[in-house]
């Protein structure tokens, strides 16, 4: 348990709050300067605190790192595969326990907890099978007595920066392929929610991963951006907004890095005349408001194309106001946003596009939660008649703010989600199977779904945007996931009888 993991350290504050350690070279280290209260969202209230990750930290990490991932390359794809099924195990028995300590710290509601351990699950269910998606081919005799052999090397150190959102999901996108690929990882979490990962190296542990192949740094953006300096860390994979995506990518590229940068997202669902309205609403508040809007995935947009809007609206917005707002734990339908600034950003949003000309369909500025009143609670909000000009449409709002945009032919729609600058996901509600298929081709977005509001691809395929939405060329998990943490290699041999001479004429076959 994490808990006994901060007893054992005996590190206390004034105040008597558990310190949650990093983990490095397979133990608990409550070591660094500076520290950092961790808030218990749901009443505004510290928990714990980390020591965060100073350069001589980092250093310690990624020397520890090093010297694990020269040993792991060379285990048997048996062993890892192996060492993985006992991982998956570990992680199925204890899943309540995980998602009990994501509620605590980030305040998602405990069913969606349990949701986001069971999506990390299915990608460690994928990396157990590396024996076969880390399989090679051969070419025998593509010149006389030459043989060819392509083959997939692990890079060695790879850090992995993940956002509060998902603080279990996100790392198991990365982790276990990466591992499973023969590398060592360095996880730097969302030093709001930093829990679950410790919990996470223990239980890599007790699976049987050696110690230092796995690596939790707790910090803050100087621990990133050490990583991302750092000459022995070899790739990077980043979930984060947009802004910080891009720096991420610019400043490690820059440095000889292999990078994939996740970046935000504006995710449009377009809803057409013909789509059923009840199926459509249910979808639109689900994908909405589920974690209070905190995800990448999440639908921020309807498109409603007439004349099905004035009914579309009156839908959701009878569903949205049967929402529950509340402490995870209780049963709620949302929990809070993560910090007391992020409540105001959402606020402020809506106040601007309240002034701007949107029409405010239900508040969720005033709410009355099932819960302690000092947490940061924001009630689902619906927005009516927005423009593409207001920063509630433009800006990622990460907040429980669903906006409703008009238009009146699919033509309009489909153009008006392209001309957005994220192109993470899309949806399209509609009963027209050629509708539906010109969508799927033309709609400049890297996930997309027919029917399906929240279109996060199975883990044997790959998650990924467009646009502002990625920085890099391969996307989560999956293939590409397995191509990421790997260079190719190609072997082309000869093993011919003794002859003498020296022949400089190039094969002829």
């Amino acid at each position: 348990m994490v808990r006994a993991t901060c007893d054992r350290l005996g590190a206390m504050t004034p105040d008597t709050l558990p310190l949650i350690p990093h983990w490095i070279g397979g133990a608990p280290m409550g070591i660094g300067e500076d520290r950092l209260e961790v808030v218990d969202p749901a009443t505004g209230q510290p928990v714990a605190v980390l020591r965060l990750a100073d350069a001589q930290v980092v250093d310690n990490a990624v020397a520890s790192a090093s010297g694990a991932a020269a040993l792991w390359r060379d285990s048997s794809l048996a062993q890892r595969s192996q060492m993985l099924f006992a991982f998956r195990e570990l992680l199925s028995a204890h899943r309540d326990e995980l998602a009990v300590l994501i509620t605590a710290e980030h305040g998602k509601a405990l069913d969606d907890a349990a949701g986001e351990v069971q999506r990390g699950l299915e990608v460690v269910e994928y990396a157990c099978g590396i024996p076969t998606t880390l399989a090679g081919s051969s070419s025998d005799g593509v010149s006389r007595g030459v043989d060819v052999r392509s083959l997939r090397r692990p890079l060695g150190v790879v850090a992995v920066i993940s956002p509060f959102n998902f603080p279990f999901m996100v790392p198991m996108w990365f982790a276990p392929i990466a591992v499973a690929c023969g590398n060592a990882v360095i996880l730097k979490p969302s030093e709001k929610d930093p829990s679950v990962s410790v919990r996470v190296a223990e239980l890599w542990q007790q699976a049987g991963l050696p110690d230092g192949v796995f690596t939790v740094l707790q910090g803050d953006g100087d621990a990133v951006i050490a990583l991302l300096d750092h000459p022995d860390v070899a790739a990077v994979s980043f979930v984060g907004s947009t802004p910080v995506a891009k720096h991420v990518y610019t400043r490690a590229s820059a440095n000889g890095k292999r990078v994939q940068a996740l970046g935000g997202a504006k995710n449009h669902m377009v809803v057409l005349p013909d789509a059923d309205l009840d199926a459509a609403a249910d979808a639109a508040v689900s994908a909405a408001f589920g974690s209070a809007g905190q995800r990448c995935m999440a639908i921020s947009v309807v498109v409603a194309v007439e004349p099905v809007a004035d009914d579309l609206l009156a839908r959701i917005a009878e569903r949205t106001r049967a929402l529950k707002v509340g402490t995870g734990t209780r049963g709620p339908d949302l929990g809070p946003v993560i910090t007391a600034g992020q409540r105001q950003r959402v606020i402020d949003h809506v106040d601007r596009a309240e002034q701007a000309g949107a029409k405010v369909v239900t508040d969720g500025r005033v709410v009355e939660p099932d819960g302690d009143a000092g947490g940061y609670w924001v009630g689902p909000t619906v927005l009516d008649q927005v423009r593409t000009d207001m920063d509630v449409y433009t800006d990622e709002v990460f907040g429980p703010v669903l906006c409703v945009v008009r238009a009146s032919t699919f033509d309009e729609a489909l153009a008006l989600v392209n001309r957005n600058r994220y192109g993470n996901g899309a949806a399209v509600f509609t009963r027209n199977g050629t509708a539906a298929r010109r969508f799927e081709l033309e709609v400049e977005a890297g996930m997309v779904g027919v029917n399906v509001p929240i279109p996060v691809p199975a883990a044997h395929f790959s998650f990924g945007g467009w646009k502002d939405s990625l920085f890099g060329d391969l996307h989560a998990y999956g293939a590409d996931g397995v191509r990421f943490f790997t260079r190719g290699k190609v072997v082309t041999s000869r093993w011919p009888e003794p002859t003498p001479g020296v022949d400089l004429a190039f094969p002829r076959g």
